[in-house]
């Protein structure tokens, strides 16, 4: 009977700690986290109000009136996206904070429980085992009889529960732990978002200020560098297409010691928008780009590629179009399209020549020569390094001759 007595106090113990494990598994709502959903979703609702907004705004035409609405809409969705991704981040933390206590919690439950079991196993190796006869031939009569009876149940009931429980509590421990590794994940992952967020509004707010500094806030301003910009990209498209389409390249690019040859088809940008712009790409419309970038990896920046070029922001390109603006700035370097003269400016570097042919325009590099016998890399010729400028196109042809200046 005393063996049985130190075991009902174990098991009393035990349930004890059963309770409180089962007050720490249950989190309650926070009038706070219900208000921060409520303001989130608030938000949401007003992101996708502004993207249809922005939507509509493009297709009314192009006015500079229009194009200064769209962007101002564009800003305020940029802003509403930064601060419903600083209300997730702060809802998140507050999550993880909570996940941290109720983990601590746990770790306590797991820790009693766990302590509950070993003092049972120890109790029950100090009691030792008692069969069912035993337990009849040790009763005085049978009232003792079923009291033993009852505290064996008890203890074999007492058991059960306290395993399961000892297993729930590591359970529970380590969903949580999974649950707050996934949200400190969540966590780096939006404050990435948010880093981009960050810049394209500083891009955005550069590209108005810089619109208005080109048009001066004037229409006619504004309706004139728009039909120029659109006459010297159709250019471009009429040469790619008579000089037979826009199809992609393979292996095109060849770095050595004079810099990089590169191809405006090369399936690593050909396919990508210049500028965002639909129906404007890199295969199509990318050789002034490509040339830059080929110029620029002769003067030592190989790390600006044609891509870097073509997705560098609205404040390079003319009023909001696919067309190069003659002053850029790259990956922190700055340069200006400056006009000269192919013999006299070919020993000092490489000249940017825009030629026409094949019904538009097109613009390629002339690393060297004299007198008419010039060597180019061209950006559309497939593997077009290093080879005779009229062999493919008249000294007659060439319009514009442009020297690369670092700012």
């Amino acid at each position: 009977m005393k063996r049985l007595s130190i075991l009902f106090s174990v098991i009393i113990f035990g349930l004890s700690a059963v309770l409180v494990h089962a007050q720490s598994v249950s989190p309650t709502p926070t009038s706070d986290s219900s208000s921060s959903s409520s303001s989130y979703q608030a938000l949401q609702q007003k992101i996708s109000d502004l993207q249809q907004k922005v939507s509509d705004l493009k297709s009314q035409g192009d006015t500079l009136s229009s194009q200064i609405d769209t962007m101002d809409s564009q800003i305020q969705l940029t802003q509403d996206r930064i601060d419903a991704t600083q209300q997730q981040i702060m809802s998140i933390t507050m999550d993880i904070d909570s996940a941290s206590k109720r983990m601590d919690n746990l770790e306590g439950s797991l820790t009693n429980v766990t302590k509950v079991l070993l003092s049972h196993i120890v109790a029950t190796y100090q009691a030792g085992s008692a069969s069912d006869m035993q337990v009849l031939m040790s009763s005085s009569d049978i009232s003792d009889l079923i009291t033993k009876a009852n505290y064996l149940r008890f203890v074999q009931q007492h058991d059960r529960q306290l395993l399961y429980d000892t297993q729930q509590a590591r359970d529970d421990y380590a969903n949580q732990k999974a649950i707050l590794e996934n949200q400190k994940k969540q966590v780096i992952a939006l404050n990435t978002q948010l880093q981009q967020y960050t810049q394209d509004l500083d891009s955005q707010k550069q590209a108005k200020q810089n619109l208005l500094s080109q048009t001066q806030g004037d229409e006619q301003t504004y309706e004139s560098l728009l039909a120029q910009a659109k006459a010297e990209l159709a250019g471009f498209g009429n040469f790619t297409s008579g000089a037979g389409g826009a199809s992609l390249l393979s292996g095109q690019t060849s770095c050595d010691g004079w810099g990089c040859y590169y191809n405006q088809r090369d399936s690593q940008w050909g396919g990508l928008l210049i500028n965002g712009q639909s129906g404007y790409s890199m295969a199509g419309y990318g050789c002034l780009i490509t040339s830059i970038a080929m110029v620029l990896s002769h003067m030592g920046h190989t790390g600006i590629s044609p891509a870097d070029i073509a997705t560098s922001g609205g404040n390079n390109f003319a009023v909001g179009t696919a067309m190069l603006a003659k002053s850029i700035s790259v990956k922190g370097v700055s340069l200006t399209r400056v006009s000269t003269s192919l013999d006299s400016a070919l020993s000092s570097g490489p000249v940017i020549v825009g030629i026409y042919a094949y019904g538009g325009t097109h613009f390629v590099v002339i690393t060297s020569g004299s007198g008419g016998n010039y060597t180019m890399y061209d950006p559309y010729i497939a593997n077009g390094k290093g080879i005779s400028f009229t062999d493919h196109y008249s000294l007659s042809s060439i319009f514009e001759e442009d020297q690369v200046q670092i700012n």
